[in-house]
C-alpha cells in the first residue's frame, strides 16, 4: 500500500442520516475538532484524528439514530454502542504526522473512546476501541456486535493492541 493508495482509502460513513458520506484522509483533515496528538486525552496511545461529533455533524443524523455501529474495513469484526455515549468521546485516528495511518498501527482509520471502560465491564468498554476502522453505520437500536464475551476472546482481541 503506498502513501497515494492510503490517502484515497475511503471511511464510509451511513445509516440512519441524511447525507451518507464516504471521507478520504483529505476530507478527514477538512473537519473541524481535529486533535493533533491523541496522546494528550488517550495517554499511551499516538497518532493525530479527528472528533466523531465532527464526522456525525457532516452527515447529520436522524432523529431516531441511538447506536452506532464500528466496522473494520474486512468486516471481521464490529461494535454497536449507544450513540450518545460516544458522540463527545470517540476520536477516529487517521493519521501520524501529515502521513496516513498505516496498517501496522491500525489505519487506514482507528477508533478510540476516551476513558472507555475495561472490556467486558459496560456497553461501552475498550473492546469498542476498532482498528482498521472503514465504515460507520447509525441506526435506531443496536447493530452487529462481534465484540468478545470471554476471556479467552478478549485476550486474543488485545494480544496485539
Amino acid at each position: 500500500c503506498t502513501i497515494r493508495d492510503a490517502m484515497n482509502v475511503m471511511l464510509e460513513v451511513t445509516g440512519r442520516v441524511r447525507k451518507s458520506r464516504s471521507f478520504d484522509y483529505q476530507a478527514l483533515a477538512a473537519l473541524p475538532g481535529q486533535i493533533e496528538d491523541v496522546a494528550a486525552v488517550l495517554p499511551g496511545r499516538e497518532g493525530a484524528g479527528v472528533r466523531l461529533e465532527a464526522i456525525l455533524a457532516s452527515v447529520e443524523p436522524d432523529d431516531d439514530a441511538d447506536h452506532v455501529t464500528l466496522e473494520s474495513t474486512d468486516g471481521s469484526f464490529s461494535a454497536s454502542v449507544p450513540l450518545d455515549a460516544v458522540a463527545k468521546r470517540g476520536i477516529v485516528v487517521y493519521r501520524m504526522g501529515t502521513a496516513p495511518l498505516s496498517p501496522a498501527k491500525g489505519g487506514p482509520a482507528r477508533f478510540f473512546i476516551e476513558d472507555a471502560e475495561s472490556c467486558g465491564l459496560a456497553e461501552v468498554d475498550a473492546c469498542a476501541n476498532v482498528k482498521g476502522l472503514g465504515r460507520i453505520v447509525l441506526s435506531a437500536g443496536p447493530g452487529r456486535d462481534l465484540r468478545p464475551t470471554t476471556l479467552s476472546e478478549h485476550e486474543a482481541l488485545h494480544q496485539h493492541d
